[in-house]
């Protein structure tokens, strides 16, 4: 599934399950019934297969149609227990949080998270500070930052792992690239051109590390960075392929100047929140957590 599915699809969709017929769904839903079946024809277009069996008794549920039917039970239940959440941190006026995480999800993950912070608790400040994957988590183990928003591979028994998840490490370069074609790349593949590397303190390098001592032919790097900014910079000018997952280069794949061609046998980046192991959290820090995870699960859906 390469589209991101709307929420309002969602509870289409699951208000058409519990009704069993899209005229009846329709007039809960207050639209026409026609409007209704069209929204579920695209969603199954974008599935990529049929949700419902159409039956004189009614509608039934498909194998694929049952599978989203628990996702969805599953995000629904988690946006209920977040309104009562919210509801009962109304009275949440005052608090900091310190947060330290990487450079890529400053682009839009980070600031997706501070806007709706802003939005619905105005009175809590937020430092941010970018640092390395494995600084970030030091920072917090060793209490000089609240939360960590950063890429682990391994894991550490002085911090608590809120959420995470598998994000695609693939090659980065611009649409008229000789690469650009391809649906995926070997990192062989990549080896046969002009590579810009991340350097070890970055975790993609851990990722990367395997392929690189695998790889028999002679590399042509021409440069090694930590600066996500950068590299993404000189694979969007065609100095070279770079490694990256989809964090931080969302406006550039929509605009198509990048294109995102997943490396196979590259380990995924996993992207995790975390604090210091033990510490029960402020009101403050524990709904910024929650919303943070909230972006982590929408981002890898999208």
């Amino acid at each position: 599934m390469t589209q991101k599915i709307h929420a309002k699809a969602l509870v289409h969709f699951d208000t058409i399950r519990r009704c069993g017929s899209i005229r009846q769904a329709a007039r809960q839903l207050h639209l026409s019934s026609s409007a209704l079946n069209r929204q579920l024809l695209e969603l199954e277009s974008q599935i990529g297969a049929p949700l419902f069996e159409r039956l004189s008794s009614g509608l039934r549920l498909t194998p694929s149609g049952e599978v989203l039917a628990r996702h969805v039970i599953h995000v629904l239940q988690d946006a209920q227990r977040m309104s009562v959440e919210l509801e009962a941190l109304e009275g949440l006026h005052s608090g900091h949080v310190d947060l330290i995480t990487v450079e890529a999800l400053t682009h839009a993950f980070v600031p997706d998270i501070l806007q709706k912070m802003a939005r619905h608790y105005p009175k809590v400040s937020t430092t941010v500070r970018i640092a390395g994957s494995r600084k970030a988590a030091e920072e917090v183990s060793g209490g000089a930052a609240d939360v960590a928003i950063s890429f682990l591979y391994q894991r550490d028994s002085a911090l608590r792992q809120l959420a995470v998840a598998p994000f695609a490490i693939g090659a980065v370069v611009p649409p008229d690239h000789p690469l650009a074609s391809r649906e995926s790349v070997t990192f062989n593949q990549c080896a046969q051109h002009p590579l810009v590397l991340p350097s070890p303190e970055i975790s993609i390098y851990e990722a990367l590390e395997p392929l690189l001592r695998a790889c028999r032919a002679p590399l042509q790097v021409i440069m090694q960075t930590s600066s996500f900014e950068l590299m993404k910079q000189m694979a969007k000018q065609g100095h070279g392929v770079a490694f990256v997952n989809r964090l931080g280069i969302e406006d550039e794949l929509k605009q198509g100047t990048l294109v995102h061609l997943p490396v196979s046998k590259a380990m995924p980046s996993l992207l995790g929140i975390y604090v210091r192991a033990g510490r029960s959290l402020p009101p403050a820090i524990d709904r910024f957590c929650q919303l943070a995870a909230a972006q982590l699960q929408l981002r890898q859906v999208d």
